[in-house]
């Protein structure tokens, strides 16, 4: 269907484009915040907010923000997203959403409106785990819930201080917004369901939770030739048996009414040698869930799982450990209404769907409405080389936001 849009989607492709071209040419495409790469990438944002005749500043979180002056004192209406990349990720997660921000900004310039509110349009610094091994830290940190603690931590031969002081920031500065009546996010889905279903627009109502949890089993270290397969104490064997129960739990739960997910990302064992029965194995699952209830009998699950589990192996397993627990985001109903108003009059169609992924809308919505737009990349894939978007579909995102920016404007 050809839609005459109020945004241009060519001036979307070519910042898409520009960004994807810096790159670390061995790693197509990885712009990890705190790197030579992502400054250059910020660099580049940055004359392209002054061209849109924004006025640019970095905020003491390390955010960069193009400000578009309302011509009342009602507040500011916020837009945006990320320009970091995991390592080999994507060209569009997250710089689809700048990019749209962006065009937002040159759009509403081009009909001539000027807007009751503030328009900022952002690019939050490291979004996506960053070399600190912490994410969503320009989010946090322009909210006032970024954890003290994590400016001491260390990489690369700096701290997280320093690197916000680098990329322009003050991390002794407490930041607490509270001028925000609304942000919108718009974001590549990451997932197959609008390519499957062949719908235009994602709303996202909720933002899951994601816990962490760690779990550690101790066995024995022996001799690979000579221990009798009956006389082990394999602590690898028995973290086996647990992976594939946890995969088992997982499987259950997600046939459940509400989004669920789980993952042993993370895993290592010790002594790692070809010819030594191993002793020590840690793991750590990613778990997210839309009903804490779900996440609760999860944890219980697994919490049994890992009992039965030393039990019959003869190993220990130490009791399983959350180490980060954030619970799910809902989006504000007012907005989801306002995206779906505005998704119908550009004879888009749209359905409303759970986020499985974190974002920087999951911490603004703690102090203002927000909401989020996905639209369909290809394959659901994300987080890698192929990840690809339309170009289309993004602009016509871009039109969802609009639309919807002049509606928050008029309330």
């Amino acid at each position: 269907m050809t839609r005459n849009l109020p945004v241009k989607a060519d001036r979307i492709a070519a910042d898409i484009d520009a960004l994807a071209a810096l790159t670390e040419p061995d790693r197509p495409w990885t712009r990890r915040a705190f790197t030579p790469m992502f400054l250059k990438g910020r660099a580049y944002l940055e004359r392209r907010f002054k061209e849109a005749g924004l006025e640019t500043r970095i905020d003491a979180a390390g955010n960069l923000i193009g400000l578009r002056k309302g011509a009342g004192s009602k507040g500011t209406i916020m837009l945006g997203s990320h320009s970091d990349t995991v390592p080999n990720g994507g060209c569009f997660d997250g710089i689809a959403g700048v990019a749209a921000a962006l065009e937002v900004a040159r759009s509403l310039d081009d009909a001539g409106i000027a807007l009751e509110h503030d328009l900022e349009i952002i690019d939050f610094l490291a979004e996506e785990v960053s070399i600190f091994g912490v994410s969503c830290i320009g989010s946090r940190g322009m909210l006032g819930l970024r954890p003290t603690e994590w400016l001491e931590r260390e990489a690369d031969g700096m701290s997280l201080a320093e690197g916000i002081r680098m990329v322009g920031g003050d991390p002794a500065v407490d930041l607490r917004r509270g001028d925000i009546r609304a942000f919108l996010e718009l974001h590549i889905e990451q997932g197959p369901v609008l390519e499957k279903e062949r719908i235009d627009i994602g709303v996202v109502t909720v933002i899951a939770g994601i816990t962490r949890i760690e779990i550690v089993v101790e066995g024995r270290a022996d001799h690979a030739g000579t221990t009798p397969m009956g006389a082990r104490r394999d602590a690898l064997t028995a973290a086996s048996r647990v992976v594939l129960g946890i995969e088992r739990i997982a499987s259950e739960l997600a046939q459940g009414p509400s989004h669920f997910a789980a993952t042993v990302g993370e895993f290592s064992m010790e002594p790692n040698a070809a010819n030594v029965v191993p002793s020590h194995v840690r793991m750590l699952i990613d778990a997210r869930a839309e009903d804490p209830a779900v996440m609760e009998s999860f944890s219980e699950a697994v919490s049994a799982l890992t009992e039965q589990t030393a039990k019959r192996s003869g190993v220990t397993i130490t009791p399983p450990r959350r180490i980060s627990n954030n619970p799910a985001t809902p989006m504000a109903a007012s907005v989801v209404a306002l995206l779906e108003e505005s998704a119908a009059g550009l004879d888009a169609s749209s359905r409303r769907m759970v986020s499985g992924a974190g974002h920087d809308a999951a911490f603004l919505a703690k102090v203002a409405p927000a909401a989020m737009v996905f639209i369909a990349c290809r394959d659901g894939r994300s987080h890698t080389p192929e990840e690809w978007a339309d170009n289309d579909d993004i602009a016509l995102g871009a039109a969802v936001l609009y639309e919807t920016v002049l509606k928050l404007d008029r309330r």
